[in-house]
């Protein structure tokens, strides 16, 4: 299944608001102390995507396949010393 990847950068917590989505790749930029970045399936949903990080990087996860289907809109619930995170979904 092919369709056109698009991205959304966020720098705290909150709703893409992307609506349903498949997301595919997270880019994520971390501070001085290790990183965490949550993502749930809306406001409240079950957890998507849990990740850690090592301070001071900038990270790439790929996710393989389809993706993660995030049937609500996907929402930030975690982002600690995260400066930034790109989402890329389809």
């Amino acid at each position: 299944m092919s369709s056109d990847v698009k991205m959304q950068r966020v720098t705290g917590t909150g709703a893409l608001g992307i609506g349903r989505a498949r997301i595919r790749q997270v880019h994520v930029t971390t501070g001085g102390t290790a990183g965490r970045l949550t993502l749930t399936n809306g406001s409240g949903g079950g957890v998507l995507l849990d990740l850690d990080f090592v301070a001071s990087s900038t990270h790439i996860a790929n996710i393989p396949g389809e993706g993660i289907l995030s049937a609500a809109d996907p929402f930030v619930s975690l982002a600690t010393n995260v400066t930034a995170a790109t989402i890329y979904y389809a």
